[in-house]
């Protein structure tokens, strides 16, 4: 246990923080599965707008600094060549 009032306050933060992340990443994996299930039935439509709705996440996890920049650009690649070969 911590002794120093600076080092208090920082494990306090490096809690909330990782709860934060922790929620950012479980949502960018949920929205990503239901890509992929949308796709896996054939259903472009839905894929379509679920492609969207995980992008948008995946942005705002790289702008919060839970994710890095390439990675979020190899995912929301790899996403939108999945809904595109549904022609």
């Amino acid at each position: 246990m911590a002794n120093i009032a600076s080092q208090k306050k920082r494990n306090r933060q490096n809690v909330r923080h990782h709860d934060r992340n922790q929620a950012f990443r479980s949502e960018i994996k949920t929205r990503t599965k239901r890509v992929l299930d949308a796709v896996e039935a054939g259903d472009a439509a839905a894929a379509g707008e679920a492609l969207q709705i995980a992008q948008k996440r995946i942005d705002v996890a790289v702008t919060k600094g839970v994710m890095k920049k390439n990675t979020a650009a190899r995912r929301k690649s790899r996403l939108a060549r999945a809904v595109a070969r549904l022609g």
